[in-house]
């Protein structure tokens, strides 16, 4: 027999005439759930939001209209390019310093990627929404790539987090557009190409934006997965060379390098063998107190890695030279060994303050107080990557900070410099929705998609800067190059 189970009315009314319902309201009325009855907890949303953040996007635009992106002047006090790289090599290693230089000399494009301070200098007296998110700081085209997740896949990101700090959002775009360009010039892409390049990485980071911000938070945290990417951003042109660049991506790992770079010892285990001025053996001493900063390091990991390095054995402490920017800064690699003698090597790098901060104030963000800079590269780096390092942390050597990651996790990158003219603006689309993606972790996507709109007016302002910065550049790195070749300052070419 098959009983059949009916809602019975409710027997009670609040009064006459005044049925209640379910969730104690009045007839026809909808029920009011608990959590108007809740306290407002710190660090969640308020419901219903008193702001709608699209529309306090869109009302930015009557303080900083979107065709504003496009006004670079140059302030008349500002530092000439020598005088920037000699100040931004105060505190480096004197000896490394004219690599640095040589390196910048390259090319502009590498005077850019060198100059990321003196560029914040400028762009803190462009015009801004005075919007913020994380930011990674140095976005030039380069600073893209694919690593190795902790399953052994490869991700495509943002890999480069030296000068990551909190500021305005813009200002990482625009170095994006800028360094687009100088690198299209160098790789013989017209100047259209070169301007559509921009506009693309503009129009890119606004379309994913609007993307994000109609999407439920947790799938946008997530958002344009990698195996989407390409045709997110519309960049098919890329895939052969993202191709090949994921395969040697795949070789790129500590086993790899310590191959090359190693040699065994009469005892079984193995030590670096240097390779002068990239790789050099340093003494003892030096060697013994990179080691003893491995132990802190280990406490700002999570616990679960633990176990993990605890099966490795410290083997051996060079010095390596790293980077365009990063030239004169003290860098090591470590070699840990197994139990089988397979390799794993760590960086140990240092980490000096962001060259944002000296700028942030200027234009309305609070200057970052920072108790230790590797603490704030590997935050930084955390809160914009959707997947980062497993066994990313920090330390201090002799009272400097370090920040501590693998090295050779399975890296490759693209050559903007080198890609032919028709893949120039698929590399651009790419890299703009990857950045779209990173700010979105940190800055509300309906609070910018507001602001930027449908239409492609910021696109076209962003592009306009691009040019002219990079115009500005190449008259920047020509009067560096004049100076090395003057004899003003030293410089290493071809290091």
């Amino acid at each position: 027999m098959t009983q059949t189970v009916t809602e019975q009315a409710p027997k009670a009314a609040a009064g006459p005439g005044r049925a209640t319902v379910p969730g104690g309201g009045r007839a026809g009325e909808v029920p009011m759930g608990r959590a108007a009855k809740l306290p407002r907890v710190a660090g969640f949303a308020s419901r219903p939001e008193r702001d709608d953040p699209r529309r306090a996007g869109k009302a930015l635009r009557e303080r900083v209209p979107r065709r504003a992106h496009a006004s670079l002047v140059i302030d008349p006090a500002r530092p000439g390019p020598v005088t920037a790289v000699e100040e931004s090599n105060q505190g480096r290693l004197p000896a490394l310093t004219p690599i640095r230089v040589g390196r910048m000399a390259a090319s502009p494009f590498a005077f850019l990627r060198g100059a990321a301070g003196l560029m914040a200098y400028d762009l803190a007296r462009t015009p801004v929404t005075g919007a913020g998110a994380h930011l990674c700081g140095d976005a030039h085209a380069g600073n893209f790539g694919l690593y190795g997740d902790a399953r052994g896949g490869l991700v495509m990101d943002l890999n480069d987090f030296d000068e990551t700090a909190y500021g305005p959002w813009e200002w990482d775009l625009k170095r994006l557009a800028t360094s687009l360009v100088l690198a299209g010039r160098e790789a013989g892409t017209d100047e259209a190409g070169c301007r559509d390049a921009a506009r693309d990485a503009a129009g890119a980071y606004r379309r994913t934006m609007r993307l994000l911000a109609r999407m439920p938070v947790a799938d946008a945290w997530n958002a344009v997965a990698d195996e989407e990417l390409v045709s997110h951003a519309d960049a098919k042109d890329l895939l052969g060379t993202l191709g090949r660049v994921s395969e040697k991506a795949r070789r790129n790992t500590s086993a790899r390098f310590a191959a090359r770079s190693t040699e065994a010892t009469a005892d079984g285990g193995r030590r670096f063998v240097g390779a002068a001025p990239v790789l050099t053996e340093i003494p003892d001493d030096e060697a013994a107190r990179v080691a003893a900063a491995l132990g802190p390091y280990l406490g700002t990991l999570p616990e679960d890695r633990l176990p993990l390095l605890a099966r490795y054995a410290v083997q051996d402490v060079a010095f390596r030279v790293v980077g365009t920017g990063s030239v004169g800064t003290r860098s090591y690699v470590v070699l840990l060994l197994d139990h089988r003698g397979e390799p794993l090597v760590l960086q140990v790098k240092e980490a000096r303050p962001s060259v944002l901060g000296a700028h942030l104030g200027r234009v309305g963000f609070p200057v970052p107080e920072v108790g230790h800079e590797g603490r704030r590269v590997v935050l930084g780096q955390k809160r914009m990557q959707v997947v980062s390092d497993v066994l990313l942390g920090w330390t201090s050597i002799d009272q400097r900070p370090y920040q501590v990651r693998q090295f050779r996790n399975r890296k490759g990158s693209v050559d903007p410099a080198a890609l032919p003219a028709d893949q120039v603006d698929d590399y651009a689309r790419m890299t703009g929705a990857l950045l779209a993606r990173a700010h979105a972790h940190s800055a509300d996507p309906r609070h910018i998609a507001g602001y930027c709109g449908k239409a492609e007016v910021f696109d076209e302002a962003v592009a306009g800067f691009a040019v002219a910065y990079a115009d500005r550049t190449e008259a920047d790195h020509a009067g560096l190059v004049g100076a090395v070749r003057a004899g003003r300052v030293g410089a290493e070419i071809g290091v």
